[in-house]
């Protein structure tokens, strides 16, 4: 069965030097290794880099608590995979449909930069979630990064499958889709609008409905 990363992870030396750290600093913060959300039954995966500091490693749940979980879970709850008030905080009773949400690194990394190392040492997580998601039928990719993560972890070249905003790529018996990331940094410069992030959803739900589903 798949498992998450034990709390104490010590695969990443400077992850869990600054997850320490943290831990002084942000003492009420989850400071952990940051599970998935959503059923392993899902159609759709979501896929982040990593968690945020004041974001999902403070509440942890995946993009909870800061501007991008604003945009996503509004977003998602507008095409029916979230059910529920989404109140920046894990306890909101928030649920998802047919959608889970994770990210390539489960631990906050220093400025939201993990290393490869660091992302090597987390892919065997997100392999085993991918392995045991029996009826999942598309991925999608938050930001560029993710979509690279992404693509190693399925055991394919960068080259072949491009990043781009609005790119849909059939992958063995999967569609991998890309967004520009949810961050409030993307939709203050105007590189991500609300519209252009509903059109990637728009085009899941098309093919989500196109696809027979597994049973």
């Amino acid at each position: 069965m798949f498992s998450e990363p034990p709390l104490d992870c010590a695969l990443c030396p400077r992850l869990v030097e600054y997850r320490q750290a943290n831990r002084q600093n942000h003492p009420s913060f989850h400071n952990a290794p940051v599970p998935a959300f959503g059923p392993l039954d899902a159609r759709l995966l979501i896929v982040g880099l990593a968690p945020g500091l004041k974001g999902a490693n403070q509440t942890g749940r995946p993009f909870t608590g800061d501007y991008a979980g604003d945009l996503l879970y509004e977003t998602l709850s507008k095409f029916g995979f979230a059910k529920g008030r989404y109140g920046r905080n894990a306890e909101d009773g928030l649920s998802l449909q047919d959608c889970r949400i994770t990210n390539a690194v489960r631990c906050v990394p220093p400025e939201n930069k993990p290393t490869g190392a660091e992302g090597r040492n987390c892919r065997p997580f997100l392999e085993a979630e991918i392995r045991q998601m029996d009826r999942l039928q598309v991925v999608l990719c938050l930001g560029g990064l993710s979509h690279a993560a992404v693509l190693t972890t399925l055991g394919q070249r960068k080259a072949h499958f491009p990043f781009g905003h609005g790119h849909l790529h059939a992958i063995d018996n999967l569609l991998v889709a890309d967004s520009y990331h949810c961050s409030r940094y993307n939709t203050n410069t105007g590189r991500l609008t609300v519209d252009m992030f509903e059109q990637v959803f728009e085009s899941i739900c098309e093919r989500l409905s196109a696809l027979p589903q597994q049973l």
